[in-house]
């Protein structure tokens, strides 16, 4: 299934979607300006903060001023490629999710992708159902580390006894995860076989899951 992108007559990138507060930063590497431009106004609908580079150059200069979570990266740019830039990446900001977007898909490529934890690997053109389900999986990735480093977080004893407040929040991996899979559920009115796609896990995993929540009161019977 080709991309499908259609052009909207009198919209720019300055007039994307307003982007969400704390919306996952998403930056582009795409060398075709067109193909570039069009990608940012899915991406930014898809409801994440996207930019775009043109090179592997610039990019590692964006990353160093500002880095991204989540990185859509093509291989075939002028210069340095879009796979020893996933390896500078990879190696600098290890937290960061990428999914390579390619022209060409070869098993070298694929195999490094792999190597390096691509998110996916995608051939364009591809469907931008399939991009979404792809940025739905590394935002996923993205909640789960951050949860998991604010977990591991030593916390401090006030000085002095507070006033009592609202309970604490749970942080845990669990919550977040849990939160995350409700939150594509209901995106999806509660259907289940897309949100299984869209977590990237098994139908029967997230019956599962599901019912581990509703045996613990976490969320409604149904």
């Amino acid at each position: 299934m080709r991309m499908t992108i259609p052009d909207r007559p009198g919209r720019s990138i300055a007039n994307k979607a307003p982007i969400r507060m704390n919306a996952i930063r998403v930056l582009l590497v795409e060398d075709e300006s067109r193909l570039r431009d069009m990608l940012l106004r899915a991406v930014s609908d898809m409801g994440f903060e996207a930019h775009g580079v043109a090179s592997a150059e610039a990019a590692v200069r964006a990353m160093n001023e500002r880095p991204a979570e989540i990185v859509l990266l093509d291989l075939n740019l002028p210069g340095m490629g879009g796979m020893d830039l996933f390896g500078v990446i990879r190696k600098s900001h290890p937290q960061t999710q990428v999914i390579v977007l390619t022209g060409f898909g070869g098993l070298e490529a694929a195999q490094r992708a792999i190597h390096y934890d691509a998110v996916d690997f995608l051939t364009k053109p591809c469907a931008l159902g399939d991009l979404e389900v792809s940025l739905d999986r590394a935002r996923g990735r993205v909640i789960r580390l951050t949860a998991a480093a604010h977990a591991a977080e030593p916390i401090e004893e006030p000085a002095t006894t507070p006033m009592p407040s609202a309970p604490p929040q749970d942080n845990s991996l669990e919550t977040m995860e849990r939160l995350h899979i409700l939150a594509v559920l209901e995106k999806n009115h509660g259907n289940r076989t897309a949100t299984a796609a869209e977590l990237g896990i098994s139908l029967r995993k997230l019956y599962y899951r599901l019912g581990q929540y509703q045996r613990e009161g976490l969320m409604p019977q149904q």
